[in-house]
């Protein structure tokens, strides 16, 4: 029987990733995406590798510099690793920048024109010396590099100015000094006022300059008495990964303290204007202690993530997806019941996210903030955006008596500052906020509202895969359940009361749990499978989830495709698993969909002789969140939720329009290149059907009140 751990059958974690952001990417040059959604990827893209670098780039370099000689899953060195990386990604850039000039060029064409500051005629030069005297100038701090100025510390991802200059009169060498270019105070991307040359002719369309290129084009008024001889825009980017001590007894002192490191962290990547000379890209690399390879050279605007405003510039709609409007719940309306809860009580609700609008999430909670009835709420949360109605009706709940229990995960990457300043504004209205739990980070989605009523106390429960952040909810696939079934609600109470006390774990009713039981659970339905294969009966795996990187799973599932399980997998981002290995994996498929919308529910389906266990989870399978974080896995047991989540599985699998299939060896194909049936846009399918659901009940609403609700006939009165 074949080692199904082997190194041999698994990819790099880091390479696959970059793999995923070249998809990302690609669809910078899709013909089927409008112009402004291209440039929107190409900033989605950038984004990305700036979080890779300061995460996950900052780790393999610190094991390189360590010595630590540790083997990847795939059998890789730290060093491998790292040229792996350094290869892929300088190609990616490279790539990136290709795409951007092409784009840039189609705007033109629509009017859109970035342009450099010699381009403006004299009315304009006019008023660009205004504008930097009055807007730019005042905000704007040099700093010289020299015996008496040593380099200062830059922030991480802030752009700046690299000049050489030297005295017009007395010491002529080269003196070398920084710009910070004040992108948080001034918008980046500055639009040129419309005007009419001397000539009389009229611009085309629309100007816009970038605010480095301004200020690097009056450097010398900063530098009064010096001839400018370059300027040159870099950019740094620093390991921002957060050193927590577990052992700490202060959690939320302890993730303070290393935000603080964060922004001092060492330089783990240089961006650099391409046109840079040789001495300034050496001084810089020298300053940062960088490598060569490090070194970025961008053919272009450094930061591509400015365009993420841009593209929402007003009056280009054609440019851009058509708008989608998320529908009311179907499932929702369905229920003839007098008010939310007795529809709930009545049966199962799910939701699906963008589609299906989070509102209806919401006004669950904002319900049992201000419902009379309602005794407790506790709820888990990841991220939230810091004007969420959720924090603002938990606050009200505990103003209006009710017990009140968050478990709000300060540890949350890139989003602590916003969740300690959200916790201590429920602190303050009378919540229980606990931050965390030490060594875990708790990435479970679950609700639990406890209601008084009159056959005795009732919980209800919203169980996720994503976060309970309205705004992401919008751009982001989730999928959601809303119940009041009676073990879902005692094990819900058993879980706050593990996170929130020193209670043991229970046995569990309904739910698993990481680190507990979720991934035993994971073998067991696997091994359920294998078994039914081997007894020759119809064995079938079907899972779509944002990461696949866990060893031991990935080695349950080769045992499975061994054994002739037929596995289908939907896997956006990293996928270290290898299909169609002969004899291994040759019964495993992968197919990874990058989208308008960001590809984010788990949802996990056996076949079981028929049986089809189905759940939804917040779990990936990675070994962090099945051994390092607080999960939750659910089983979705209503009949016509199990068969709306094989609906979705389907559509998403037989997805021809923005799905990829991967490679043996890692690499991917476009499947619309392969196209030869019907076109199948998994989410444009499931927009279309929630819109067709809300019409349907819009129109039988229309007609109860047409036939029903209408005024008898004089007649019929007698």
């Amino acid at each position: 029987m074949a080692d199904f751990t082997s190194s041999q059958y698994f990819l790099n974690r880091e390479c696959t990733w970059v793999k995923f952001n070249e998809r990302v990417l690609r669809e910078a040059i899709v013909p089927s995406n409008p112009l402004l959604e291209q440039l929107n990827f190409v900033a989605i893209a950038a984004s990305n590798l700036d979080e890779f670098f300061m995460i996950r780039v900052a780790g393999v370099k610190h094991l390189v510099e360590s010595g630590v000689k540790h083997i990847d899953i795939a059998g890789m060195t730290p060093q491998e690793q790292f040229d792996a990386i350094q290869e892929m990604v300088h190609k990616l850039v490279d790539d990136q920048y290709r795409y951007y000039g092409d784009i840039q060029q189609k705007l033109q064409a629509h009017g859109l024109h970035f342009i450099r500051v010699d381009a403006l005629d004299d009315d304009q030069r006019l008023w660009l010396e205004s504008f930097f005297e009055r807007e730019i100038y005042p905000v704007v701090t040099p700093m010289a590099v020299d015996s008496s100025h040593p380099f200062p510390f830059l922030a991480s991802l802030n752009l700046n100015l690299a000049v050489l200059l030297r005295r017009k009169q007395g010491d002529r060498s080269v003196k070398t000094a920084i710009l910070p270019v004040p992108t948080s105070v001034i918008d980046r991307i500055i639009k040129v006022p419309d005007s009419v040359s001397p000539a009389g002719k009229q611009h085309d369309g629309q100007q816009f300059l970038f605010l480095e290129d301004v200020i690097a084009a009056y450097a010398e008024r900063f530098f009064l008495g010096c001839d400018i001889l370059e300027v040159a825009p870099f950019r740094i980017t620093r390991d921002a990964d957060l050193d927590i001590d577990d052992d700490a007894e202060d959690l939320l002192m302890e993730v303070e303290k290393s935000l603080k490191k964060r922004r001092k962290g060492a330089a783990v990547r240089l961006e650099l204007a391409s046109t840079a000379s040789r001495i300034i890209r050496d001084f810089l690399r020298d300053e940062l202690q960088l490598e060569e390879r490090d070194v970025y050279a961008i053919p272009g605007p450094l930061d591509c993530k400015v365009f993420f405003s841009f593209v929402g510039i007003d009056g280009y709609d054609d440019l851009r997806y058509p708008p989608v409007t998320p529908q009311p719940s179907s499932e929702l309306a369905a229920i003839d019941a007098p008010d939310f809860w007795s529809a709930i009580a009545e049966r199962d609700v799910m939701v699906h996210h963008p589609y299906e609008t989070f509102e209806t999430v919401e006004h669950f909670i904002q319900l049992a903030a201000t419902d009379p009835d309602v005794l407790a709420i506790k709820q888990t949360l990841y991220r939230v955006s810091s004007k969420s109605p959720i924090i603002a009706a938990l606050a009200q709940a505990a103003e209006n008596g009710k017990q009140v229990t968050v478990l709000m995960e300060v540890k949350a990457r890139f989003d602590e500052e916003n969740n300690i300043h959200m916790a201590r504004k429920l602190e303050k209205a009378g919540c229980h906020v606990i931050y965390g739990i030490m060594g875990l980070k708790t990435h479970s989605k679950i609700t639990l509202v406890v209601r008084r009523e009159e056959d005795g106390i009732r919980r209800y429960v919203h169980l996720a895969t994503g976060n309970y952040n309205g705004k992401t909810a919008r751009i982001y696939t989730d999928v959601g359940i809303l119940t009041a079934n009676t073990l879902i609600g005692v094990d819900a109470s058993a879980f706050f009361n593990l996170l929130s006390g020193y209670s043991d774990p229970p046995q569990w009713n309904k739910l698993a749990v990481a680190p507990l039981n979720l991934r035993e659970t994971i073998y067991q339905e696997i091994d359920q499978e294998i078994a039914q294969a081997k007894a020759g009966k119809k064995a079938l795996i079907v899972a779509k989830m944002n990461s696949l990187l866990d060893k031991y799973v990935i080695a349950k599932l080769y045992e499975a495709s061994a054994a002739g399980v037929k596995i289908r997998l939907i896997v956006r981002g990293i996928c270290v698993i290898r299909p169609g290995l002969p004899g291994i994996s040759e019964n495993i498929e992968v197919h990874s969909i990058v989208g308008r919308f960001l590809e984010h529910s788990r949802l996990f389906y056996f076949y079981n002789g028929g049986k089809e266990d189905v759940f939804i989870s917040s779990a990936d399978w990675m070994p962090r969140n099945l051994n390092e974080r607080v999960e939750l896995m659910t089983p979705v047991e209503f009949p016509p939720h199990k068969e709306r989540i094989k609906r979705i599985l389907k559509v998403y699998f037989d997805d021809n329009v923005k799905a990829y299939a991967m490679n043996s060896d890692g690499s991917y194909r476009y499947l619309a290149d392969e196209r030869q049936g019907k076109p199948v846009n998994a989410q444009d399918t499931c927009q279309r059907q929630a819109e067709r659901l809300a019409s349907e009940r819009k129109k039988a609403a229309r007609q109860f009140r047409k036939v029903v609700l209408r005024p008898r006939p004089a007649e019929e009165d007698k």
